[in-house]
């Protein structure tokens, strides 16, 4: 194991991080409050203990392999969530350790659940570290699924080893060109959403919060209503559905069509399925709640369409409490928790795409009971799909089913109440936030669990993010031995 080159790893990340905390503590210090000393001391501390571990490890073997490659993304997720909850701890919000470690960890993975009860007595710039921390975690992540999940070929991503990385399709040439080009992309992207909110009737200072958590999925938003808070300005409700799609969407198709002039989206089945079921559960839902007399039809569309989406898309963003609207929406809301976004975007939750695999490989077994000596032959997106890829879909998928069972019952032990546990369970494995319930629904808050629901949920934040088998792999036997 070369620890040299994971320490300097490490160190460069948590200097990464001590400079971006100049940027909130720079929001603060114009708005004259008291945390942009906090976020300036954690900014030195984090620049000098980076800068200590850069130059303690400076001759190391650059050449990265697969355990490394593992190592350093639960060693950097970890050592992210923890400095960026320090200026939480140390802030005029006095939270304690659990509830500021929740809170990070929440921002890094992009969750979107918190524990801040009321938002209008954070500070400006408190309010822009959490957007901050989701528009890190969300490029973070784009990275981590497009070039590091297929090489690793974890949960069936190495479907997309040539087309996510840029090798065999050649989107770009070389891996540090992908990332610089995908930051780009990736600010591109948040300036033309902060330009939208802004025409649609935000604030400046709104528009940018929200132009960060919607890019990366994350659901922050800096009211405790979310988009509530908007209901009488309908555009800005509806342009958040629809930037919240292009999130949700492959980062690569992008990529295509500004390097290569092509425009590939509904050539992926991931997006085409993607847009038909949004359109098959709006339109169910819109109808259910203008025929039982909820809204109006406008505002029936409208809530549907904001509420699949933000949930489908895991951003978590709350427009209404669908949980008051009958137990058809909640239903459907409940089970959108586990579908996530398309493979390769910001969004969590376990991925259109290993659906879409489980299908053929289901449609297949109906085939061979039917003509037993067939031979039927499984294609994604013209690959062919290997028994070892069909394999690594179908376990990902029956771990995520066990974990979430797992993490359900952890809660109950805690004293938490059915449905509290299960919806906890899966909107923190899929990274959505929002869940069902009395206690943490819509407009509801994590500040109300004991502390060990937030330790387990933190964890289970963690472990969806980085798509589970990354974070076990670490703690087999196998993996250390030399």
């Amino acid at each position: 194991m070369k620890f040299q080159l994971i320490g300097y790893a490490l160190g460069v990340l948590i200097t990464v991080i001590g400079l971006t905390l100049t940027i909130p503590a720079l929001v603060d210090y114009y708005f004259d409050h008291d945390n942009a000393q906090v976020f300036f001391f954690n900014s030195v501390m984090c620049v000098f203990l980076g800068g200590g571990l850069i130059i303690s490890n400076r001759y190391y073997d650059p050449h990265i392999k697969v355990r490394e490659a593992f190592l350093l993304t639960i060693g950097g997720m970890i050592v992210t969530c923890f400095f960026c909850a320090l200026p939480l701890i140390m802030s005029n919000l006095h939270l304690s350790v659990v509830d500021a470690v929740f809170e990070a960890v929440s921002g890094i993975t992009t969750t979107g659940a918190s524990v801040l009860d009321e938002l209008r007595v954070v500070s400006p710039g408190m309010l822009f570290w959490r957007s901050l921390m989701q528009w890190v975690g969300g490029f973070g992540f784009i990275l981590f699924a497009t070039i590091l999940l297929p090489y690793l070929k974890v949960g069936g991503m190495q479907i997309f080893r040539g087309d996510s990385s840029g090798q065999s399709e050649k989107v770009m040439p070389r891996s540090e060109e992908l990332i610089l080009s995908s930051l780009q992309l990736y600010a591109a992207l948040t300036a033309v959403f902060v330009l939208g909110y802004v025409a649609a009737g935000m604030n400046g200072f709104d528009a940018l919060n929200h132009a960060m958590t919607t890019i990366s999925t994350g659901g922050f938003t800096t009211y405790n209503e979310s988009f509530a808070t908007f209901q009488d300005r309908p555009a800005i409700q509806y342009l958040a559905a629809l930037f919240m799609i292009l999130s949700a969407l492959p980062f690569v198709a992008y990529m295509r069509l500004v390097f290569q002039r092509r425009l590939s989206f509904f050539r992926d089945a991931q997006i085409r399925v993607f847009f038909v079921g949004i359109t098959f559960l709006v339109c169910s839902t819109t109808l259910w709640l203008w025929y039982y007399g909820y809204y109006s039809l406008e505002h029936s569309f409208r809530s549907a369409l904001f509420s699949v989406v933000s949930i489908m898309t895991t951003t978590g963003y709350v427009e209404a409490d669908f949980t008051q609207s009958g137990g058809f929406t909640s239903l459907v809301f409940l089970l959108l928790l586990y579908v996530g976004a398309c493979a390769g975007s910001t969004g969590g939750g376990i991925k259109i795409m290993r659906f879409i695999v489980a299908w053929k490989v289901a449609m297949r077994q109906f085939k061979t009971l039917i003509y037993p000596n067939g031979v039927f032959v499984l294609n994604y997106q013209r690959h062919r799909l290997n028994d070892r890829t069909v394999l690594s879909v179908l376990g990902f998928l029956s771990l995520y089913v066990a974990a979430n069972v797992i993490f359900t019952v952890m809660l109950a032990a805690t004293g938490l109440e059915f449905e509290t546990s299960l919806s906890a369970a899966a909107a923190a494995m899929a990274n959505v936030g929002v869940g069902t319930g009395m206690v943490i629904g819509p407009f509801g808050s994590y500040a109300e669990l004991p502390d060990s629901a937030k330790m387990i949920l933190s964890f289970a934040m963690l472990f969806g993010r980085v798509e589970m088998l990354t974070f076990l792999v670490v703690f087999t036997n196998n993996f250390w031995d030399d």
